[in-house]
This record gives structure tokens, sequence and C-alpha cells, in this order.
């Protein structure tokens, strides 16, 4: 893997993971929750729940990008992309300052994501943002166990999704072309690597799980142990799989699944050593 794209995974990966953590923890002292299914976060119908909301959305976008033409294609994405983005990123902030120049901070991101649409720096912030905020919310809003299914569920769903309905090498192909905040980019002298954000969702989703269900039963910084540990399996199986994509550029492979292993062993782990 050539230094340049490891420096910017493992720089986009920690940025991401220590603003998720940060507002993690912040909805986690401010006993904040977003109901997904039931009110209650160990209820496995979340878990299916979200799984079905997923395939769900994944479709309709899958239907829209084989009927609609191609400029009406784009302001769809892009509304989409801009109110995911204001919206999260108002949750990162507010975990900063409840100030009202959140708002502001949020809309001119939005703004600026308009006016320099081709700008990667600028869309990787927006990546960044929104995905911190979605992973934090989503993972103090499910117990660890519901998350460990939903991961799993979407394991499977990933390999299906790109090696044999190849659904997932479509949607991927029309998001990159329009250069929005769904993806991280990874840009080299000889290509433009692309990282989906949910690869960097789900690490954070688990690990914001694991520290809601840590904090009540360890002290500082000793409940940091089970987050810190699932993230770093979740990097060293993105890492192994970014470097096989770097030495076969064109060929579509999912990162999450191998991630997902990881993170699951590191989390078993954690739990044999009374975490």
């Amino acid at each position: 893997m050539k230094r340049e794209l490891l420096v910017q995974l493992i720089a986009l990966f920690l940025a991401t993971q220590a603003l998720g953590l940060y507002t993690a923890e912040f909805l986690i002292r401010e006993n904040v929750q977003a109901t997904l299914v039931t009110d209650n976060p160990e209820d496995l119908e979340n878990s299916v729940g979200l799984f079905v909301y997923i395939l769900g959305f994944t479709a309709v976008l899958l239907v829209l990008i084989k009927f609609l033409k191609e400029k009406w294609m784009y302001l769809v994405f892009k509304l989409l992309e801009s109110s995911a983005v204001f919206f999260t990123a108002l949750l990162v902030f507010n975990a900063f300052t409840d100030h009202i120049g959140i708002v502001v901070a949020a809309a001119g991101l939005v703004g600026a994501r308009i006016v320099f649409a081709k700008n990667l720096l600028l869309r990787n912030a927006a990546t960044v943002l929104s995905s911190a905020g979605a992973g934090a919310l989503i993972g103090v809003s499910l117990g660890v166990f519901p998350v460990v299914v939903f991961l799993a569920l979407l394991c499977v769903y990933d390999y299906i999704a790109v090696f044999k309905t190849k659904h997932m090498v479509t949607l991927a192909k029309s998001i990159t072309r329009k250069n929005l905040s769904f993806t991280y980019a990874l840009p080299t002298p000889e290509h433009v690597f692309e990282l989906g954000a949910g690869d960097m969702v789900l690490p954070l989703t688990f690990a914001a799980s694991t520290l809601d269900a840590a904090k009540p039963l360890h002290m500082f910084p000793f409940y940091w142990v089970p987050p810190a540990v699932v993230l770093l399996a979740s990097l060293a199986g993105l890492l192994l799989t970014i470097w096989y994509s770097s030495r076969h550029v064109g060929k579509a492979l999912p990162a999450l699944p191998l991630q997902g292993i990881f993170m699951l062993i590191a989390w078993g782990l954690t739990k044999l050593a009374g975490f």
C-alpha cells in the first residue's frame, strides 16, 4: 500500500472515530437516544428493523438510478446529502457547544459543499462529520447484542450485494460519479480510491454501543477499553482490505465483512477479559 494512501486512510479513520466517540459520550451523558423501531435498545427488533430500512432505502435508490434522468438523479442525491450532512454535523457540533452558531456552521458546510462540489478535502470533511454523527447516535441507541446482530446481517448483505447481485457496485459507481459525501475520497497520483461511509459508521456504531455498556460497569479509563479494542480491530480489517484493493485497482471489494469478523473477535476477547 502506498504511503500517501495509508496516511489518508488512518487520518480519516481516526478523525471520524474520535469525533464520533466524543459525540457518543456526550449523548450518553445527556441520555439522548433515537427510537429506531422500539424504545428498548436491547430489543432485536431494532436490529432487524434497521436492516430492513437499509434494504428498502437501497431499493428505492436503485429504482431512481434506473429510471430518473441524470440531472434529476443528481438533485435527489444532493438533497439527501445536504440533509444528512446538516443534521449530523449539528449533532456533532452540539457535543462541543449549544451556541446558536452551530446551526450557522452546519448550514455553512452544506452551502460550501454545494458551491465547491468538486473539492475533495471539503467532501471528506463533510463525510467525517456525517459519519461521526450517524455512528454515534445509532450506537448509543442500540444495545451491544443488537449491534452484533445488525453487524452480522450487514456483513452477509455486503458480501452478497458486491459479489453476487452486484447491485452495490452499481450504486457505488453512481454515487462516486457525483462526488457526494457518502464516500471518502483517497486520492493518489495514480487513482482516487473510494471508501464507503458505512465502513466508518459501523465500527463507530459498535464502539459507541460498547462504550455505553461499559461506562456504568467500569471506572475511567477502563470503560474505554472495549471501544478502543473494537476500533483497532476494525482498522486492521480496513487496512487489509484497502491493501488488497490497492494491488487490484478496479476490483470492487467490500471492507465490512473482514472488519466485522475482526471486530466480533475483538469484542469477544474483551468479554473474556472481563470488560
